[in-house]
């Protein structure tokens, strides 16, 4: 799942104006506290967003609020079968 604007792009691309709408729109969630922290980041980093960054963030987003909160309230360590690269950097990001 993603966006198709990003197949093919090499990872550190920088990520488009359409992509990062799109990016944007998919991240709503259902819990105010993943919102904050979404918001927050978007915030901070919206202006220098790669195609990995993307990437990894719709790898998050695929996880239901409650194990996305566990992650960003530090509760619990990213599963092994999620930790990409690029999934691993953005949590990271989250969490600054």
């Amino acid at each position: 799942m993603g966006d198709e604007l990003l197949e093919g792009l090499d990872g550190l691309s920088p990520l488009g104006e359409r992509a990062l709408s799109k990016l944007r729109w998919r991240c709503r969630r259902g819990l105010l506290e993943n919102d904050l922290f979404i918001e927050r980041f978007f915030n901070r980093h919206a202006s220098s967003l790669t195609v990995g960054n993307a990437r990894g963030m719709y790898e998050l987003m695929d996880l239901s609020d409650n194990d996305l909160m566990d992650l960003l309230m530090q509760r619990q360590a990213l599963d092994s079968a999620l930790a990409t690269k690029d999934a691993t950097e953005v949590l990271a990001m989250l969490l600054v």
